[in-house]
């Protein structure tokens, strides 16, 4: 495994840790040029990347640079992050030809967020883990 996956592996561990979240939304709002993830795609107000541990055959987060906690902390007006978002996801279902196969979005929320820090997955395929198809 490469020092790059070890390191991100690493960060995944610790962003899971709620001591962390200060930390974790620190880095995502000024640091994210910094994180040793195999980058998709970028904009002003988000970040694309592979997941360092995919549960999916294709598994990419998107992260707001943004300091969101989770969905509930997103402002309805004057946040351009879900236009950016829904434009990204666009262009990676294109680029990934997964209109045909199908694909999910997956935003968790509460008890079953893992990661203080808002974040999307989109998934296609079957999951290794959960079992859960496309």
């Amino acid at each position: 495994m490469g020092i790059r996956k070890t390191i991100s592996r690493a960060l995944l561990r610790l962003a899971r840790s709620p001591r962390m979240k200060p930390l974790l939304r620190w880095v995502m709002t000024h640091a994210s040029f910094a994180l040793p993830v195999e980058r998709v795609r970028e904009t002003e107000t988000l970040l694309a990347f592979y997941h360092p541990r995919p549960l999916y055959p294709v598994h990419i987060l998107l992260v707001p640079k943004e300091p969101f906690g989770d969905l509930m902390d997103v402002p309805l007006e004057g946040s351009d992050f879900m236009g950016q978002l829904l434009e990204t996801v666009q262009v990676l279902v294109r680029e990934h030809r997964l209109e045909e196969e199908g694909y999910q979005l997956i935003i968790n929320g509460g008890a079953h967020q893992d990661v203080p820090h808002l974040h999307v997955h989109l998934v296609s395929g079957v999951g290794e883990e959960t079992g859960c198809p496309r």
